[in-house]
């Protein structure tokens, strides 16, 4: 059987020093671009080759900014929230709250000006208190008429307590007679003259302690004396 021409230049070489040739006169292929830089289109394991955009370049690579540049704008229901107003801005109060922290001031301003007014009041009881103090002991200074001697003893009801008073019998009949009197300073009991009881009954009422009325009926609703010894 006659050969081919096929396999007769096969066998003589002329086909394969054909190849030869054509391979050494293609050039080999260009990886990636200017870079030097495997293109990730050419790639199979990316798909082949990359998708057109607009104007035959590739999607992503879009003014401003190769990869990544498209993922800058706010994603769908984002877009007017970022555009509205800062990511960190705190929701507006409602009219609701407003009233509350409104009503809870003016009750913290209530509170510090009532306590301010009763610290002030406080202060002016303690001041008068004292000052009354001070003229009292001015008033009774050199006034009390008690003797170290002094044998007898006059009761007399004062705090809801009976008290007594060490006098001489002089004393104790001008005390029933109204013409002496007993006052109270610094937990002792003075025996003073009338016009000093009478000048203290103006200034402090309280600190009388004894001061007998002669017009009034000497015996008390229980039938016991006032000058009764006892």
């Amino acid at each position: 059987m006659a050969e081919s021409l096929r396999d007769q230049l096969l066998k003589s070489g002329l086909v394969k020093e054909v190849r030869e040739e054509k391979r050494a006169s293609t050039p080999p292929p260009k990886q990636g671009g200017a870079s030097g830089q495997p293109y990730a289109g050419n790639n199979p394991r990316h798909g082949g080759k990359p998708k057109q955009g607009q104007g035959g370049r590739p999607q992503g690579d879009r003014a401003g900014g190769g990869k990544g540049a498209g993922n800058n704008r706010p994603q769908d229901g984002r877009r007017g929230q970022a555009a509205g107003r800062p990511q960190n801005a705190k929701p507006a109060r409602t009219d609701g709250e407003m009233d509350l922290a409104r009503a809870y001031a003016i009750r913290a301003q209530t509170e510090s000006a009532e306590r301010r007014k009763a610290e002030a009041e406080a202060a002016e009881v303690a001041r008068l208190r004292k000052e009354k103090k001070r003229k009292v002991e001015e008033l009774l200074k050199g006034k009390a008429l008690n003797l170290a001697d002094a044998d007898q003893v006059r009761h007399f009801p004062y705090g809801e307590k009976i008290r007594r008073v060490h006098v001489d019998d002089a004393q104790l009949t001008a005390i029933n007679a109204g013409e002496l009197g007993v006052v109270q300073q610094g937990g002792r009991y003075l025996v003073v003259d009338k016009s000093v009881v009478d000048a203290l009954r103006e200034l402090a009422p309280e600190f009388i302690a004894l001061m007998v009325d002669p017009n009034a009926v000497s015996e008390a609703d229980d039938g016991v004396p006032d000058d009764l010894m006892w």
